[in-house]
C-alpha cells in the first residue's frame, strides 16, 4: 500500500456506482490495495491471535477443565480485561471405517440413514468424462449453480 490516491475511509463512503465508474487505473489501484491490506491484516489477526494464545491460552484450558470440560467456552479476567475464550470442538471420521459400518448395518437388514448421514455425490471430472449414456442416467440428480464470482485486475501499458 503506497502513495494511495484513494483512502480506504473515500472507498467505504463511495457509492456502488460510483466505484464502477472510476477510471481503470484507480480500480486497479484500489484492487491492489485492498489486496494488500486483507493480507496484511490477515497477518495481524495471526499474530495477535498467537499472542493471545500465549497470554491466556493454558490459563482459559485450565478454566475448561476446572469446569469438567475440554471443549467449549470459558471467562477469564486480566484486570480490567474479561476474555471470552471459545475452543470448538472438531469432529472428523474415518471414512473407511465408516463404510465397513455402514455395509455391515445395511447387511443386519437395519436402514443406514437411521446411523449415519449419507451424502452421495459425484466429482465434476468424473461426470464429464463418463459416456453421454451414463451422463443422462445422472442428469436429472445434478444442478448446476454458479459461485460467487471474482475479477483480477492488471494494468497493461498502453504503448
Amino acid at each position: 500500500m503506497n502513495e494511495l490516491t484513494i483512502f480506504p475511509a473515500d472507498i467505504a463512503a463511495m457509492s456502488v456506482s460510483q466505484l464502477a465508474a472510476l477510471p481503470p487505473a484507480q480500480k486497479a489501484e484500489i484492487d491492489k490495495n485492498l489486496d494488500a491490506a486483507i493480507d496484511w491484516l490477515k497477518k495481524a489477526r495471526n499474530k495477535f491471535d498467537a499472542a493471545l494464545e500465549q497470554c491466556y491460552g493454558e490459563q482459559a484450558r485450565a478454566a475448561l477443565r476446572e469446569s469438567g470440560r475440554d471443549f467449549g467456552t470459558a471467562h477469564i479476567s486480566d484486570g480490567p480485561l474479561h476474555i471470552k475464550f471459545e475452543l470448538p470442538k472438531k469432529v472428523s471420521w474415518n471414512q473407511q471405517q465408516l463404510a465397513e459400518i455402514a455395509e455391515r448395518i445395511v447387511a443386519s437388514g437395519e436402514k443406514v440413514e437411521g446411523y449415519l448421514d449419507i451424502k452421495l455425490s459425484v466429482s465434476e471430472s468424473r461426470f464429464t468424462n463418463w459416456p453421454p449414456a451414463l451422463q443422462q442416467q445422472f442428469a436429472a440428480a445434478r444442478t448446476v449453480d454458479s459461485g460467487k464470482p471474482s475479477f483480477r485486475l492488471a494494468l497493461v501499458s498502453e504503448d
